[in-house]
């Protein structure tokens, strides 16, 4: 049989026991894998049982001690002054008004009622930017 590669011999060997040292890798990673799952697990439920211990424990010395000086039930509201601004130009509400407009126009709708809700915000805009006098914002 010239010519023709020669015939390879079949292992005798099982798969097992020739890559043995790659099953024993493959099974102790598995294993720390596991234990380090299994330990995390653990630890979360360590510190939720921490966190809830402590906040018991802080609670119960204010029980026992003096009782705490009352404040007043009622705190008057602090007052911010309030900020009055100069009106906007009618001509700069028109340029406002005209871009909501175009912004409204390019969005596109899925269903027909915010298609309908759509189209009354353009007629209403529309109105703002036709009428003589621009409502004040």
């Amino acid at each position: 049989m010239e010519g023709y590669p020669p015939i390879r011999e079949i292992p005798n060997e099982p798969v097992v026991k020739r890559y043995k040292f790659a099953w024993r890798a493959i099974l102790i990673f598995n294993f720390a894998l596991g234990a380090y799952m299994f330990a995390q697990a653990g630890r979360k439920e360590r510190v939720k049982e921490k966190t809830e211990s402590k906040a018991e424990v802080v609670s119960t010395p204010t029980e026992t001690t003096a009782p705490p000086v009352e404040e007043p039930a009622f705190e008057p509201p602090v007052t911010r002054p309030v900020i009055v601004r100069q009106p906007i130009p009618e001509d700069r509400q028109r340029e406002l008004f005209e871009w909501m407009l175009e912004e409204k126009r390019k969005i596109k709708s899925t269903n027909r009622q915010e298609k309908k809700q759509i189209d009354e915000e353009k007629a209403i805009l529309k109105q703002f930017i036709r009428s003589k006098s621009v409502p004040s914002i």
